[in-house]
């Protein structure tokens, strides 16, 4: 039985610059874990509900569950704000670049906001990253480059609607939540903070830990799947025979995929005389689909082609599908588009089970470690008198919920920013206040995430592009 990543055709300094990157990557996951994490057992550390062994302990298994429930729709709803350019030459030096600019730039950040006991996002941080990246390379002479070419706006657009939406929702049904608690379940248990080492009432604990369990696999679901995206971009960039295409792109999808080209081929001449680049495109990879066997019959070079086209053809589809670039579509053709980029996408978004397993692990483990700043600054620095069982609950299942439906919309939103924003809810409908300097540190600390991220990443590209473009 071989490696999953192994390839005899690798000389030693691929070998050695996949193992870099891959460690990078898994690094990202790690601090992801024990920065991020720390949300989700904040409550159940700071009310005595589980010792924080026990807490950490059981989060990281949680964590790694969520990674593999959670499927793969927000790990390529990042990997895709990038410029379609820098997606197909993933396997070139400027790729490579890439890829290194965007673990890099995350991780700093990343331990500098923990190191000061703030509750930053990875997401954002991420983000940040990436944007930083397309401009750096829209920056850059080369055919067709304008600064701010290339960078997938509208899918940013989307995304940072998300992460500003969130942290509000958080606040105001958090808040909602803890009056409707207040309300129905008439328990002085509830409404009281932790006292020394002593244990909340049996079902307030288990409470806690169910609010706890539920961050948790919904933290993992969401923010595990950006590591997989990452660890994808680096596995097709070095390993581009192996991992281009979908393993299990089989004769079926092949035909199926085959298929979709000739409608969408049909539908677009119904409204131009020539269907231009995208065209050839479709065309040329209903010709190279037709009569395989799908990715085990294919070549090295035919399977790098078929993933340029489809990320070439899906980008300029995208374009398709919005009404400023083409208001004669119809509602009906619109969905064929849709539906179309997610047939042909069946090819290349996809992680196999030893990258879900990696990034779980790593995930997971980073939970154990480091829980500590973010918890106090959650349990006792947003308001002004100490976290009660009902807030913690409230803030938690609000947190929960709101994850999950981002899952199910492919959306990446921050673990940090809904539950410490749903804390702040919860201290404001208490009328407990809320700690003026804290939440400004953590709000200049979210503000800050996006510029940083952009500028670190967009120096640390132009640095590695540097090296490795030699």
């Amino acid at each position: 039985m071989t490696l999953p990543f192994f390839d005899p055709s690798l000389t030693t300094a691929a070998l050695v610059l996949l193992a870099v990157s891959l460690t990078i990557a898994l690094g990202f996951e790690f601090v992801n874990g024990f920065h991020d994490t720390a949300n989700a057992v904040a409550t159940v550390i700071y009310t005595k509900s589980l010792t924080p062994r026990r807490a950490v302990a059981w989060s990281g298994l949680c964590n790694f569950l969520g990674v593999h429930i959670g499927g793969t729709a927000v790990a390529f709803s990042i990997v895709h704000l990038l410029p379609v350019e820098l997606l197909v030459g993933v396997g070139t030096g400027t790729g490579m670049a890439m890829i290194f600019a965007l673990l890099i730039s995350a991780i700093l950040w990343n331990l500098g906001t923990w190191w000061l006991g703030l509750p930053a996002s990875s997401s954002h941080t991420l983000i940040g990253a990436i944007l930083g990246v397309g401009l750096a390379n829209s920056a850059l002479p080369g055919a067709g480059h304008s600064f701010g070419s290339g960078v997938n706006w509208a899918k940013a657009g989307e995304v940072g609607l998300s992460l500003l939406l969130s942290p509000l929702i958080g606040f105001g049904l958090a808040g909602l939540l803890l009056l409707a608690l207040k309300h129905l379940v008439k328990s002085r248990d509830l409404d009281r903070p932790p006292e020394g080492d002593e244990p909340p009432p049996f079902w307030v604990r288990m409470t806690l830990i169910g609010t706890c369990t539920g961050v948790s696999v919904a933290h993992g679901s969401n923010d595990g799947q950006k590591g997989i995206g990452l660890i994808m971009l680096i596995l097709i960039g070095i390993l581009p025979a192996r991992y281009a295409l979908d393993p299990k792109f089989d004769a079926r999808r092949a035909e199926a995929a085959v298929e979709t080209c000739r409608r969408l081929e049909t539908m677009l001449r119904r409204h131009e005389s020539s269907t231009g680049t995208l065209g050839a495109e479709l065309a040329d990879l209903r010709a190279t689909l037709a009569g395989t066997d799908g990715t085990r019959d294919l070549g090295k070079q035919d399977r790098w082609r078929i993933r340029a086209d489809i990320l070439r053809a899906d980008a300029a589809l995208a374009k398709w599908d919005d009404h400023r670039s083409h208001p004669g579509l119809s509602s009906a053709e619109r969905a064929q588009v849709r539906a179309g980029r997610a047939q042909l996408r069946e090819a290349t978004d996809y992680a196999p089970t030893w990258v879900t397993i990696a990034v779980a692990g790593a995930l997971g483990l980073g939970t154990m470690v480091g829980w500590k700043r973010i918890v106090v600054t959650i349990g006792e620095k947003i308001g002004k008198a100490p976290l009660t069982y009902a807030q913690g609950a409230a803030a938690e299942v609000v947190a929960m919920g709101t994850i999950a439906l981002a899952d199910f919309g492919g959306l990446p939103v921050s673990t940090t920013h809904v539950l410490a924003s749903g804390v702040a809810g919860t201290m404001a409908a208490n009328g407990s206040g809320i700690q003026a300097a804290t939440v400004r540190n953590i709000a200049l600390a979210w503000l800050l995430t996006l510029p940083v991220a952009m500028a670190l990443s967009a120096c640390l590209f132009l640095a590695f592009r540097f090296v490795f473009a030699r």
